[in-house]
């Protein structure tokens, strides 16, 4: 990617300013997604679709598949990180659907730890020596993340264990598949560090990360935003047999016409209660209801993930996290 940004055409500034609140309907805020995930697909040489099987990354997923069916483009690979941490039945949801809408996925991992915990039989929590890492890994720890302890816990949501599992992965991925555009899920809602985004985002210091850019077509719609499209559009438009009109199930045992869990695009750890999916080790459900069922004015949606790396997000989003 030697030209690289030379050959985009996009508005760095476009959402500067702004909140969920200038898109005032859903339709709004489908139709911003739409045109940014077009220009996206259009515009870049290389693009990918972050997906982690999370109703954000989904919908936005969703949004991609639309604009490719519309105006007959390539539909980009997914990348999915895999951290060594997800639930059980998060992989299963990634797999199944993938198989579902024949995608291309491409596994982000970090195999120099996961080789090293497998090899070790380390559980979560357990420290892993620096120096039994890769020289690629010790850099990362030592000179960017200029960490000084001679080990670092094997846990999702910690410093080390973030940038190592996560971005690491992440940005070793963009840089073997030489991906210029990576569209993500996130949204302005979410989190203070992520408030300030813009609908394309640039990523160009090569000290960093490899040179490229956030495409983030929902950044406009609220927690309750992405449940109204998931209920109204995405599910009605990609399930056989769900009303056309939609239809919001109050419980796993609540689908229409003899639909199952295994049915419909939503990872079942919603219905069990989940707000936000995280990691196995350090998220914990929200409440005994549905995700969308629950007090989404009142209480966080992210409240039962590890604070630390809540805490951390804005150095961690200066490395490359999401």
């Amino acid at each position: 990617m030697t030209d690289f940004p030379d050959y985009l055409d996009v508005d760095y500034t476009d959402g500067e300013g702004e909140n969920p609140e200038d898109y005032p309907t859903i339709e709004d805020k489908i139709e911003k997604a739409l045109a940014v995930v077009e220009t996206g697909l259009r515009e870049y040489e290389n693009p990918a679709i972050m997906w982690t099987g999370g109703k954000d990354s989904t919908l936005t997923l969703y949004f991609v598949k639309e604009v490719v069916d519309q105006f007959d483009l390539e539909m980009p690979p997914t990348v999915f990180i895999d951290h060594y941490q997800h639930f059980d039945e998060l992989m299963d949801f990634v797999e199944r659907w993938a198989d579902e809408w024949d995608l291309e996925v491409v596994y982000a991992r970090n195999t120099d730890v996961g080789e090293y915990v497998e090899e070790n039989g380390l559980e979560p929590g357990d420290d892993i020596p620096i120096d039994a890492l890769s020289e690629h890994n010790q850099h990362h720890v030592r000179n960017i993340l200029e960490y000084e302890e001679e080990t670092f816990p094997f846990l999702l949501d910690t410093y080390v264990g973030n940038h190592l599992l996560k971005t690491v992965a992440l940005n070793d991925a963009l840089e073997e598949y030489d991906i210029d555009g990576i569209i993500s899920g996130i949204r302005w809602d979410e989190q203070e560090a992520r408030a300030d985004e813009t609908f394309f985002s640039p990523r160009h210091d090569p000290d960093i990360y490899p040179p490229h850019d956030r495409i983030q077509p929902i950044l406009q719609f609220a927690e309750a935003d992405v449940w109204d499209a998931f209920w109204y559009f995405v599910v009605p438009e990609t399930v056989e047999g769900y009303p056309e009109e939609g239809y919001v199930p109050q419980s796993l045992d609540d689908l229409p016409n003899d639909l199952t869990p295994e049915d419909i695009p939503v990872s079942p750890k919603y219905f069990e209660g989940f707000r936000s999916l995280g990691s196995e080790v350090s998220t914990g459900k929200s409440a005994d209801e549905p995700a969308w069922l629950q007090d989404m004015e009142n209480t966080s949606e992210r409240g039962n993930r590890a604070q630390d790396k809540e805490d951390l997000m804005e150095r961690l989003r200066d490395l490359g996290y999401m």
